[in-house]
This record gives structure tokens, C-alpha cells and sequence, in this order.
């Protein structure tokens, strides 16, 4: 990769120029939650001139409402040509735009950061997962090589990391892992009033819709939910509804053989407003991923956004989830690897829909009061505000 050459800015006519901000990624798409619709928004309406250059995808684009200005990269073909050819393209990208600041949203765009640095650039890295503890359970390493891959990646954060500006986690977890005197938490609550449905339904018309909103994969409990549902009683006449997209074509032809797959709904992607009328139907929303070191420690969006549309959730009894959940009164917990225990808790809730919703509107309130993308959004902007200075 060749290195870029710092360069002047324009101005905008009649006034100051405004700082250049380009949010990098080479692994999401332009329609990414965290990156377009929380970050890049409220930098934008904060008054930074916001670029994001991501890969091409088939999604719909977002809004031109959010103020960020979007550029397009190929999409890669596999997995290897993202993290070769991609990282080039999107650094090239980077190039063209001159920007004062970049915030990188990816681990193979290290080494792009590094250029961008020695340019002149100032870099944030985002670190959205602990990735070493990450690496240990990727399938397509060899699992022999994954400890040492591991050791290998933290040694390169270590090495690399702190040449950067400053560092974003995703949550206190990843925070502890990294520098700190270079690191900021902010983390990936969703944005007060989001998912709340004006077509909602009062949680006593609603029928026993169970939902899972995000991508699918064996990791994140998907043959257990189905195989969960296959166990409910008949008088419920439940239903579980997916919304995203399988990880493989593979895996959603087996997950559709399970028993319990033939009360099952897959809606594919949805964008914001549907996922907010389809939560305004249900009556629980499942989050069950399974025990492995990298998810242990996450704080995944999807159970603050069933928070935030006022549905109770069921959740991997995990310590720190369990806290969470526990300390906000909004659902049950149960083992991801046992469907018995998932089906349990869905029956409980389904048979006792005074306190799901009691436990509802308590995941609403702790929102309102804890989880919610605006008292991110300050620590994100206090970040750029010194950065720009």
C-alpha cells in the first residue's frame, strides 16, 4: 500500500472549513447500525463534514437525511480478497477524500491506519469485538492455529494500537483489553424512540411472537431457538420470527428441517421502520447466543433494542448479561445450549403476559435512563472535539 501524501482542504464558501471525518470498513455494509445510523449521524448533525466509504452491498442505501456522504467499494468476493483487495480500495478511497480524521471499524484495516498516521491523518481504531478472544472460535481457522493467531493478535493491537490518536470500545470489556490512556468507551446502545412502532400493538392484542433480530448462525443459537419452539405447547400457537440473514445458504436448509422449523417465519433483512413494526408485535425477544470467550464479554445491540421497543427478552445466562437483564427486571435467562430451557422461559412468558409486559416497560426505562445512543453520542463527540482541536 503506498502511503498519502497530506494535502490542503477546501473551504465551504462563506464560512470555515468544516473538519473531514471518513469512518472506514471493508467487512460492513453502508447501512451498519453503529457506523451510519448512530456515529456518522450524529457527527454529521454536530456539524463535521462526514464521509463513509464501505464495501457495495445490496441493501437499500440509508437515508441521505443522516447528512453522511456514503462511497462505495466493490463487494468482495470471499473472505480473503476483503481483507487484500478491499483494504487497498477502501485506503485508496480514504486517499481521494483528504480527510482530517478516520476512524477505522476494522481489524484488517490496521496496517491502512498505520499509512494513514505516517500521512499526516489523524486515526481512531474501533474495536467492535475483543479479537483475540474473537479468534479462538472463528471456524475457518484451524483450531490448532487459533491459540497462537490469538497470542499473535494481541502483541500486533499492543504494537499497533497505540501509534493511533485514539481507540473506541464497544464495551468496558474490550475497553480493558486496550491502552488506556488512549481508549474511550462507547457503546452500541440504540437511539431513543428507534424501534417504537407508531403501528405497534397494545401487548395485550399482540399473539405469541417470539422474534430474533440480526444475522444467523450456529454460533448465535439458531438451532437451539428452533428446536425451542418445537417444544411449546399447541394451546400457545406460537410463532418465531427471524429477521436478517443466515450465514450460509447451508446452514438455513438445516435450520428449516429442525423440528419446531414449521412454526417458524424467516422475514429476511429488514430495514429500521419494519424491524420497529415487527417488534411491536411481539411478546419476547430471544438473544441466545452461545458460550464462547468473545460473546461472554459482548454486550449485544440487539437485546438493549427488544429493551428499547418495551418486549422482554430471554438471554444467555451469562455473569455479565445476567446482571443486565437481572438489574433491569426485563426477562428470563437460560442456557443457549439447552432448547428445554429456552422453551421453558418462552412458555413462562407466554403464559404470563401481565408481567412480560411489566418486564417490558422496565427494559424501556432502563433505556430511557442508561442504554440509549445519546449519552454515547457525547462521549463520541467530546472524542472529536478534541481530536479536531
Amino acid at each position: 500500500m503506498r502511503a498519502i501524501q497530506p494535502t490542503n482542504h477546501d473551504r465551504r464558501e462563506g464560512g470555515p472549513r468544516r473538519v473531514k471525518v471518513v469512518h472506514l470498513t471493508s467487512a460492513h455494509t453502508s447501512c451498519d447500525t453503529r457506523i451510519h445510523n448512530k456515529m456518522c449521524r450524529s457527527l454529521a448533525q454536530a456539524g463535521y463534514d462526514v464521509h463513509l466509504v464501505a464495501p457495495w452491498s445490496d441493501e437499500p442505501d440509508p437515508d441521505a437525511g443522516s447528512g453522511a456522504n456514503i462511497h462505495h467499494v466493490p463487494r468482495p468476493r470471499n473472505r480473503f480478497a476483503r481483507m487484500t483487495t478491499t483494504t487497498r480500495q477502501v485506503l485508496a478511497a480514504a486517499g481521494r477524500l483528504h480527510p482530517d480524521i478516520c476512524h477505522l471499524h476494522d481489524p484488517e484495516l490496521i496496517p491502512a491506519g498505520v499509512l494513514l498516521k505516517l500521512a499526516g491523518r489523524k486515526v481512531i481504531f474501533d474495536s467492535h469485538e475483543d479479537l483475540p478472544r474473537q479468534v479462538l472460535a472463528k471456524p475457518w481457522i484451524p483450531a490448532w492455529l487459533r491459540r497462537p493467531v490469538s497470542v499473535a493478535t494481541t502483541v500486533l493491537d499492543a504494537a499497533t494500537l497505540r501509534l493511533f490518536d485514539a481507540i473506541v470500545a464497544a464495551t468496558p470489556a474490550i475497553a480493558q483489553e486496550l491502552p488506556a490512556g488512549k481508549t474511550v468507551t462507547i457503546q452500541n446502545c440504540p437511539i431513543l424512540g428507534e424501534l417504537t412502532s407508531p403501528s405497534r400493538l397494545a401487548f395485550a392484542e399482540r399473539g405469541n411472537v417470539a422474534v430474533f433480530v440480526g444475522g444467523m448462525s450456529a454460533a448465535r443459537g439458531i438451532c437451539e431457538m428452533v428446536r425451542a419452539m418445537g417444544l411449546l405447547p399447541e394451546r400457545l400457537n406460537a410463532k418465531l420470527v427471524l429477521a436478517g440473514r443466515f450465514s450460509t445458504p447451508d446452514l438455513r436448509q438445516t435450520v428449516m428441517r429442525l423440528p419446531g422449523a414449521d412454526r417458524v417465519e424467516h422475514a429476511g433483512w429488514l430495514d429500521r421502520p419494519a424491524t420497529a413494526d415487527l417488534l411491536g408485535r411481539a411478546r419476547a425477544g430471544l438473544v441466545l447466543f452461545h458460550p464462547l470467550p468473545n460473546h461472554t464479554s459482548a454486550q449485544p445491540n440487539k437485546l438493549f433494542e427488544y429493551m428499547s421497543a418495551g418486549i422482554p427478552v430471554v438471554a444467555s445466562d451469562f455473569p455479565l448479561w445476567r446482571q443486565i437483564v437481572e438489574d433491569a427486571g426485563c426477562g428470563l435467562l437460560a442456557d443457549p445450549e439447552d432448547p428445554n430451557a429456552i422453551a421453558g422461559a418462552m412458555t413462562w412468558l407466554f403464559e404470563h403476559p401481565a408481567e412480560a409486559e411489566a418486564m417490558g416497560e422496565r427494559g424501556r426505562e432502563a433505556v430511557k435512563t442508561h442504554y440509549n445512543w445519546g449519552i454515547e453520542a457525547e462521549k463520541l463527540l467530546a472524542l472529536y472535539r478534541r481530536l479536531a482541536k
